[in-house]
């Protein structure tokens, strides 16, 4: 067995000042991360078009500075 063939990657995502919306009865907004693990950063950006389209604001491939973010993080 090949070594990392299944490994997921994390990948992070902003919304934007007027970015709001609602998922699971939670409310993202500028004020919260998005955690989402993938096989590829790629899949990950394709899911954020999927749920919010275009109304998200910036993806990090490695974890950011959450004291900018006073709501945490929601892994999706």
């Amino acid at each position: 067995m090949l070594l990392g063939i299944n490994k997921m990657v994390k990948t992070y995502f902003t919304f934007g000042q007027n970015h709001a919306h609602r998922y699971n009865n939670i409310t993202l907004d500028k004020d919260i991360v998005i955690e989402m693990s993938t096989k590829t950063h790629e899949q990950a950006r394709e899911k954020m078009f999927e749920l919010f389209g275009q109304k998200w604001s910036q993806q990090y491939d490695d974890k950011i500075d959450l004291s900018y973010y006073p709501r945490g993080m929601l892994k999706i």
